[in-house]
């Protein structure tokens, strides 16, 4: 069964897979050896411990069936299982990529996640 995993990510950095036509990671993926994602459960918890007050980031949603067997889940923050991608994210897996500002409140303002 899939589900949609999404990936925050710089606006800059994005812009730059669209030439590309494929994303190989922001620098702390290529540090860590695959691209990091999360599911929907586990977006806010990413986006407030690693891009606390950061602008100017997108979020893209994917559908992981797309991904085969290059997608691993894998234990991370307290035994939970996140999702790994070893190997370039092809934009045509992407289902979408919205805007993630920053609320008044300093934390950052999802769009609908689900399966849209």
């Amino acid at each position: 069964m899939s589900q949609i995993i999404y990936k925050i990510v710089p606006e800059t950095l994005w812009r730059e897979a669209e030439k590309l036509g494929r994303f190989t990671g922001a620098p702390v993926d290529q540090a860590d050896g695959f691209i990091h994602f999360s599911t929907a459960s586990q977006a806010r918890e990413t986006a407030a411990k690693h891009f606390a007050g950061q602008t100017g980031l997108l979020l893209a949603a994917i559908d992981d069936a797309r991904l085969g067997a290059a997608l691993k889940y894998e234990p991370s923050r307290g035994g939970a299982l996140f999702p790994h991608l070893y190997g370039p994210l092809t934009l045509d897996t992407v289902l979408w990529v919205k805007p993630l500002p920053v609320g008044a409140d300093g934390v950052h303002e999802f769009p609908p996640m689900g399966e849209e």
